[in-house]
């Protein structure tokens, strides 16, 4: 055997006659395959009775393509060897394969409606995602809940982003989305925080070029918005302000700017849109007549930017057109004619990677495929569209501040994992053994706080002893070790006493710990769940009355 593969001079390798046709794709049999064949030098040595057997050979047998051979076969030609043009061609991808095996974008929301299909072009995507590291390391997949931080920037900077107001805007968060997905993926929640709503900003570390940390100073009551881009603050500053504001822990976060609303729209060939009135905004420059509309390019920007002709013309009535507009692009990409069209999920790919800026943790398109595919099994009748409860700023109407009241009951919600889509039943607190209730004056509690605000165990002391008549409860300091959870702790002969405050502070049935190491006193340990005394600690099973929501598959909704 010589070095390309074949054996003797003298002897004829039958796959000589096979030769690939480059306008057809496939293999054909060529009978004088040693005559003339410049691809085939090793035959033009060969003797010419060599050739005639091989031709009369091949004569009398029938001819079979490559991919009908059977290697080894008695009386059938091998494979074309390596190294002279004749290998058998590898079955060329399906159109399954070909088709993206993952979607991420539409400002992330999109994450759900995507997942189909195979892999191709991973270097030429992967190339297209820019990321950011924001301090924060967290694995593309959880097996828990999953909470992706999506931010809208209304930044200036880059290839079609100009045109559109102040040009030397660094950005800011001026579209938000806490997008919660549920543990058991039968639902998800993305819930709009206003960019005017007054809050708080922690410290926030910032990565710099050169490698070193900057550690940005915190704002106390200033707009959300500035927790991105004003005074150097990256993607992760926001993403420490909305765990503060919400008792959600963030895996991920994803941001686009005004190009990623043009190009995506466009992308899937037009999102329809709906108003119930004409609208006419000098501002963005949208003008439609009331009805139905297919909006994408600069048509779909000024959708989302406008807000001075509908509602009161607030931030808040924008927002319902956002939630209008991504709840139709859901329902866009999930519909067949973008998911069974190569060419569209291409440009729809292309348009996505581009827009994207991300937290290294997905920082690649297998991570972001991989998120995607854990993400795809939300079914869109379970996506709801929540905006965070606000209530008009008294010292300054340009802005709001949030409605606590509302607010706190509807974060519970997402931090317990409870779905606004009704499609599974809450985790009720439960007696414990059913037990029969004591009298308020026989409870006896010793009260610490273990994670909750400053002061919250004197406060609880105090509301339990004059609102509820609890007497015998007594504040037991801090607790040393820090809870995620509140719990309370009781023996089996003060399951009465532990049923009478369960239901006092609206405990769940998790914060329910029977020991017999208790001493007299039943051990309440308020932990990071805990807000303040006389609010239930438990999640409610729906959203506070008055919460605006949308859910993604509802195609009656219409801007007024």
């Amino acid at each position: 055997m010589n070095a390309q593969g074949r054996g003797h001079a003298g002897d004829v390798d039958p796959a000589d006659q096979w030769v690939f046709d480059p306008n057809t794709g496939s293999y054909k049999l060529r009978l004088n395959a040693g005559a003339g064949d410049s691809r085939n030098p090793s035959a033009r040595n060969r003797p010419d009775a060599s050739r005639q057997r091989r031709s009369s050979s091949a004569q009398q047998s029938e001819p079979r393509l490559p991919s009908q051979r059977r290697r080894g076969g008695r009386g059938q030609p091998p494979p074309p060897p390596a190294g002279h043009g004749r290998r058998k061609r590898r079955p060329g991808p399906s159109r399954k394969q070909k088709v993206l095996r993952w979607s991420a974008g539409t400002l992330g929301l999109i994450l759900v409606a995507g997942g189909t299909a195979g892999y191709f072009l991973y270097d030429h995507f992967n190339g297209n995602i820019s990321k950011v590291d924001v301090g924060k390391s967290n694995a593309a997949v959880t097996d828990g809940p999953v909470n992706i931080l999506v931010l809208g920037t209304d930044s200036r900077k880059g290839k079609g982003n100009s045109g559109y107001g102040d040009n030397a805007s660094v950005g800011h968060a001026d579209t938000t989305f806490l997008f919660h997905v549920s543990k058991d993926r039968s639902n998800a929640t993305a819930l709009s925080i206003p960019r005017d709503m007054i809050t708080d900003i922690p410290n926030c570390p910032t990565k710099q070029k050169d490698g070193s940390t900057q550690t940005v100073p915190g704002q106390q009551h200033v707009r959300f918005n500035t927790s991105l881009g004003q005074s150097g603050r990256d993607p992760g500053c926001t993403w420490r302000t909305v765990e503060k504001m919400t008792g959600v822990k963030i895996n991920h976060f994803m941001m686009a700017d005004f190009n990623a609303v043009k190009s995506l729209s466009t992308a899937v060939g037009g999102v329809q849109v709906c108003t119930a009135k004409p609208i006419k905004d000098p501002k963005s420059h949208l003008d439609l007549n009331a009805g139905k509309h297919v909006v994408k390019g600069e048509q779909a920007l000024a959708f989302v930017r406008t807000r001075h002709s509908v509602g009161f013309g607030s931030d808040l009535d924008r927002i319902k057109l956002q939630q209008q507009f991504l709840s139709s692009m859901i329902r866009k990409m999930k519909s067949g004619g973008t998911l069974s069209s190569p060419s569209k999920l291409f440009d729809l790919a292309n348009a996505m990677t581009k827009a994207l800026t991300v937290d290294t943790g997905i920082g690649t398109v297998g991570k972001l495929t991989d998120l995607a595919k854990d993400l795809q099994r939300v079914n869109i009748k379970n996506i709801t569209f929540a905006t965070v409860p606000v209530v008009d700023n008294p010292e300054d109407p340009a802005t709001v501040v949030m409605n606590e009241a509302k607010a706190n009951p509807l974060f519970k919600m997402v931090q317990a994992d409870k779905s606004l889509s009704q499609t599974k039943k809450g985790s009720k607190g439960k007696e414990p053994a059913k037990a029969k209730k004591a009298p308020a004056s026989q409870v006896r509690v010793d009260v610490r706080n273990g994670g909750g605000p400053v002061g919250a165990a004197q406060e609880t002391v105090d509301w339990l002893q004059n609102q509820q008549g609890v007497r015998l409860s007594t504040n037991a300091g801090n607790a040393q070790a820090q809870l995620s959870k509140t719990r309370l702790e009781f023996s089996s002969s003060q399951a009465g006493q532990a049923a009478t405050l369960a239901e006092m502070m609206g405990l769940p049935k998790s914060a329910m710990k029977q020991s017999e190491s208790v001493g007299k006193a039943m051990e309440l340990t308020l932990g990071k769940d805990f807000t303040k005394a006389g609010e239930p600690v438990s999640a409610p099973e729906k959203a506070p009355d008055g919460v605006q929501n949308v859910k993604a598959n509802d195609k009656k909704v219409c801007a007024k």
